[in-house]
């Protein structure tokens, strides 16, 4: 996982936490470790020499404050589609399969420790072809299966917990069965007002079969990207009035009867319009079932999640999808944005998870049916010879997810001109700042918390993680 030389890096790795082992007194009182990547990719996740606390030296100092406590993270990670799923179970051999998901979600010396993805109920672009789990007209949903999901989707997030039992699985669907719309299609349309009881149903019943199937139903949001109808995969258009009945009057009632305990998210679209999460959390009989929003990143800015926070401070947010592309496929650019916007800017908006879209695809941007046809995935499978490469975002939110604990809380950081932070206490004490460099040259910084200061070199549009002990 760490770069083109795998192998000689973690052996770089092991010698430099070998030198916290060994490093004498000084050493075992003050040490802050280092990983480092930087936009010309001469460093990927390259841990750096053991730097200790001094009492001096040049740079901006940039620290963590543990006595500011924000939010609680639930983590990072990607979405397990329909197309990372195939591609895992069908173009990996048993072995391969087994390493990839051991270093995407475990932990350790070679983990990533993803601990939150995504699920789409039924298809979505990323599917090999447009369907949902009842297809056939009936109110009674008689003919409800979610045999579709059962062939690569269940087994993937079934071996993802596995590695990683702290995993936290959020379900989105991209359209309702089209005879239950407007259009009588998956593509385009509203839900007709007299099936939203059917789609509660429909709701229970999947939330009823993926439970049984081993896959964690830990939050849910009734529609991806509700202010969106395109026009060559599933999708559903949505207003905040009426998704607020649903919620409140339809599918909390309906999971309430049923004993079904998961978290239901609204919006899980762009930053563009607050006013729509607004609309519904703000609308009486849906806000007590709502737990929270959700983000999107491709309109908008970052700080609307705080906007609505603002107003709704006791909902949580979630950051749930952006794309990385070949609309950018310069490493540096993309890795900047990501690091900048997705890993820093969303969670110092309140963000308690973070998604990237696809966790794989494949050397062609897919598969897919319609939709997004340059989209890159976490890492690219190529669907041919099984070789795997680890993109850009995996770097970007390898410096989040593996240093980063569930149950850690983020805590205020400071910040330089071109120089952005974030920072963590995790469960066992331990910190974790997470520095972005946006500067055209190195920056001299001190970094670590009061009263404890290392001087550090973090070179040009390079990000770090610094690790160190509580005192």
């Amino acid at each position: 996982m760490f770069g083109k030389n795998p192998v000689g890096l973690r052996r770089s790795l092991m010698a430099t936490l070998a030198l916290v082992a060994v490093g004498g007194a000084e050493a075992a009182e003050a040490q802050v470790r280092a990983w480092i990547t930087s936009g010309d990719q001469s460093r990927l996740m390259q841990p750096q020499p053991v730097a200790g606390w001094s009492a001096g030296g040049p740079g901006e100092v940039v620290t963590l404050d543990p006595g500011e406590r924000r939010q609680t993270m639930v983590g990072f990670g990607a979405s397990i589609t329909d197309a990372s799923a195939y591609l895992i179970q069908t173009r990996l051999t048993p072995q391969a399969r087994d390493a990839l998901l051991q270093e995407l979600f475990g932990r350790g010396e070679s983990g990533l420790g993803f601990s939150f993805t995504r699920v789409t109920v039924g298809a979505s672009d990323f599917s090999l072809s447009h369907y949902t789990l009842a297809d056939t007209p009936d109110p009674t949903l008689a003919g409800f299966s979610t045999a579709p999901m059962e062939v690569h989707v269940f087994p993937t997030v079934r071996a993802a917990v596995a590695i990683n039992p702290e995993l936290k699985v959020m379900h989105s669907p991209w359209s309702a069965p089209g005879w239950m719309k407007t259009t009588d299609s998956l593509i385009q349309g509203q839900l007709k007002p007299e099936f939203y009881p059917t789609y509660a149903d429909y709701w229970v019943r999947y939330l009823r079969a993926a439970g049984a199937n081993g896959v964690p139903t830990d939050y849910l949001s009734i529609q991806n990207e509700p202010d969106f109808e395109p026009d060559s995969y599933p999708g559903m258009r949505w207003p905040p009035a009426d998704r607020a009945v649903f919620i409140g009057r339809h599918l909390g009632p309906a999971l309430d009867q049923a004993g079904i305990e998961t978290r239901i998210l609204d919006w899980d679209h762009n930053w563009d319009q607050p006013q729509q999460p607004l609309t519904v959390l703000a609308d009486p009989v849906a806000n007590p079932y709502v737990d929270g929003v959700a983000w999107h990143c491709y309109a908008g800015e970052v700080g609307a999640q705080s906007e609505v926070r603002e107003r709704f401070p006791n909902k949580d947010v979630y950051f749930t999808e952006c794309s990385g592309g070949q609309w950018a496929p310069a490493f540096s650019d993309s890795f900047s944005w990501t690091v900048r916007t997705l890993i820093i800017g969303s969670v110092r908006n309140w963000a308690r998870g973070v998604l990237m879209w696809n966790l794989a695809l494949d050397q062609a941007w897919g598969p897919h049916a319609g939709g997004c046809g340059d989209c890159r995935g976490v890492v690219t499978i190529d669907n041919g010879t099984g070789e795997i490469t680890r993109n850009q975002e995996y770097y970007a939110f390898g410096h989040a997810s593996r240093f980063v604990l569930p149950g850690a809380t983020r805590v205020e950081s400071g910040e330089a001109p071109g120089v952005s932070s974030v920072g963590f206490v995790n469960p066992d004490g331990r910190r974790a700042l997470l520095v972005f460099n946006d500067r055209e040259v190195a920056a001299a910084l001190r970094v670590g918390e009061p009263g404890r200061l290392a001087s550090v070199i973090l070179p040009a549009k390079s990000a770090a993680t610094y690790v160190w002990d509580a005192p």
